[in-house]
């Protein structure tokens, strides 16, 4: 939610103040142990292990001597015999400038058939290495004229680092639903958007003279002195939902304004605040409508939203009503991203900001601090680029809006605050996440945030969350780009109730140097409660890696998910433990298998 003063009305409102009033904008069990596949000695060797998708090309190189390494004729024969042997149709296309050879795998294979003729060269001791043809892709910046202003998305200190996310996903197929006040038509969005509704039923607050109905089209928010409470002030209108939008889904590469996160997602705008704010059981009805839920009087969804936004909230703590809606939409599929608020206060006293089953965003500075404003605590997930503009227009969050004080009138861009800045970032990221690997659950884009996440650049007194979140990082882990020689133990080590920690061992060996700064543990445990585990990770020499906390409020169960870990300082051969605890009463679970991946 955006920044704004407390507004105390008549009424049982979520506040929009809370979103739109003063808002600041200038325009130890060992257990066996599974290589797979064995552990190479050089690391072009290794190289050859890096088959991330599946390829049509390989490229091979043989060792000097070998008559493969000067004669075509001799290199298509090799590739026909290995082909046969790998129950595969392989053909010798053409010598490159380095002498070695591009092989045709004929049909696109899957990774594990590339994976078995990889392994039918690697037998071959003429054969120095043979690697996957892979298809690069251009990395440049996109052409959006204000794309320099968007440090939230790629600045060092504080930034997302969301760009190197778009090599693997641009949230193509999924839809997210913007829970706010509408949508005002903006060029720079219209692309991607498709199908909302007007949930707002009282029309003191729906301002365009109507209640609900099919057009969730924004008329404006503003309000005069007092309107909306004594004390309150005047406000103009704040076209909130259009700046969310844009940072979520704003048109890329278009030669134009901003570049939206997840930006070949679709956008569902569903209007639940107007003027003063919006009503508990509107939005109640839109998350329920939006995740595939059945609403009476109001017709099914078309555009099913596997990701909502909702940046927006009011004080005390979460009703059951609305953690009811929260509850069966995160059963359905949809995740749910949620802004912490904006009293610098503990976010457990605000609503959604402390219901269970969503991503609640606390907003962080170009400093990477705490915003002044933003709320904190444990109930807050997660931190994401909010902005504050006290120290600076342009350290603000630059997206789409519109000109109009009152009405509708050009369309713009500007610089707003708030945790209402920060949490859209976070369902753009969610989206880029369901994007690059559709069988997610909600509760495994949430852990992959928290996972994945980067130590908080700046100071958080009260807690933000498990750090800042990394694009980059969260979308490789969840899409399997991240390759190399894997290890792993598949045999079930059981975890007791509220006892002792309990080892997995992987014994790693063959290997040179040290482990990698972006070491993989790929981990898979059964659990009826996951916040009562604490999940360590044990290098060789005794060194550990905090994986995962306890946590008192994640009922959800297991955790079967891919942890970063910088080992870079650790020795790559020896014996690695995944060291699991539980310490809370009444659960239990099994650690069924685990894996690292050089």
């Amino acid at each position: 939610m955006r920044t704004s003063p407390t507004r105390v009305t008549g009424r049982k409102l979520i506040s929009a103040a809370a979103v739109s009033a003063a808002l600041v904008a200038a325009a130890t069990t060992s257990v066996a142990v599974a290589q797979e596949p064995a552990a190479p000695a050089t690391a072009q060797d290794a190289a050859a292990q890096a088959v991330a998708a599946p390829a049509e090309r390989l490229i091979v190189g043989y060792k000097a001597g070998a008559a493969e390494a000067k004669s075509n004729q001799a290199a298509d024969a090799d590739a026909v015999a290995k082909g046969k042997e790998a129950g595969e149709t392989l053909d010798f296309q053409r010598r490159l400038g380095t002498g070695a050879a591009l092989v045709d795998l004929g049909e696109r294979l899957s990774k594990a058939d590339v994976a078995d003729v990889i392994a039918e060269y690697q037998a071959d001791p003429q054969v120095a290495y043979a690697v996957p043809d892979r298809l690069n892709k251009p990395q440049a910046d996109p052409n959006d004229t204000e794309y320099s202003k968007q440090w939230d998305l790629f600045e060092t200190t504080a930034g997302m680092r969301v760009p190197g996310a778009w090599t693997t996903a641009t949230g193509t197929g999924v839809t997210v639903a913007v829970i706010d006040t509408g949508y005002v038509t903006h060029s720079d969005l219209a692309a991607n958007i498709v199908a909302g509704y007007d949930f707002i039923s009282d029309t003191a607050v729906s301002v365009d003279g109507n209640g609900r109905d099919s057009n969730p089209a924004d008329p404006g928010d503003w309000y005069a002195t007092d309107e909306c409470g004594a004390g309150t002030g005047s406000s103009n209108s704040s076209w909130h939902g259009t700046h969310v939008a844009g940072t979520i889904a704003a048109a890329t590469n278009n030669s134009k304004g901003v570049a939206g996160i997840a930006y070949n997602a679709k956008i569902s705008p569903l209007r639940v605040l107007g003027k003063c704010g919006g009503y508990d059981s509107d939005i109640i009805d839109a998350i329920t409508w939006a995740s595939g839920g059945t609403v009476s009087g109001v017709p099914a969804n078309a555009n099913i939203a596997k990701v909502i936004n909702m940046s927006l909230g009011g004080s005390g703590a979460c009703t059951t009503a609305t953690q009811t809606a929260i509850t069966n939409a995160v059963n359905r599929g949809t995740t749910v991203v949620v802004a912490a608020g904006n009293s610098n206060a503990n976010a457990a006293n605000y609503s959604p900001a402390s219901c269970a089953n969503v991503i609640s965003v606390a907003a962080l500075s170009r400093t990477g601090a705490k915003a002044s404003y933003s709320n904190y605590g444990s109930t807050v997930d997660i931190a994401a680029p909010g902005g504050q503009t006290s120290t600076g227009t342009a350290n603000g969050i630059l997206s789409t809006l519109n000109s109009g004080t009152q009405g509708p009138s050009t369309e713009s861009y500007a610089y707003y605050q708030g945790t209402s800045m920060a949490a859209p970032h976070i369902a753009g990221l969610a989206a880029l996440m369901k994007s690059a690997n559709s069988s997610l659950t909600p509760a495994q884009i949430e852990s992959a945030i928290k996972t994945n996440s980067r130590a908080l650049p700046g100071a958080c007194s009260g807690g933000c969350g498990a750090g800042l979140a990394d694009a980059t990082k969260t979308v490789q882990a969840v899409s399997g780009t991240t390759s190399g020689t894997t290890y792993s133990s598949t045999t079930a080590v059981s975890i007791p109730d509220n006892s002792s920690a309990v080892e997995s061992s992987i014994a790693v060996s063959g290997r040179t140097g040290n482990a990698p700064s972006a070491l993989q543990v790929g981990v898979d445990i059964t659990h009826t409660y996951r916040g009562d585990l604490v999940i360590t990770l044990v290098a060789p020499d005794g060194t550990t890696y905090p994986l995962k906390a306890s946590s008192t409020s994640d009922s959800a169960d297991n955790v079967n998910t891919t942890y970063t870990v910088d080992a870079s300082s650790e020795t790559a051969n020896g014996t690695w433990k995944l060291r699991v605890q539980d310490v809370a009463a009444s659960d239990t679970g099994t650690i069924n298998s685990w894996k690292l991946t050089f």
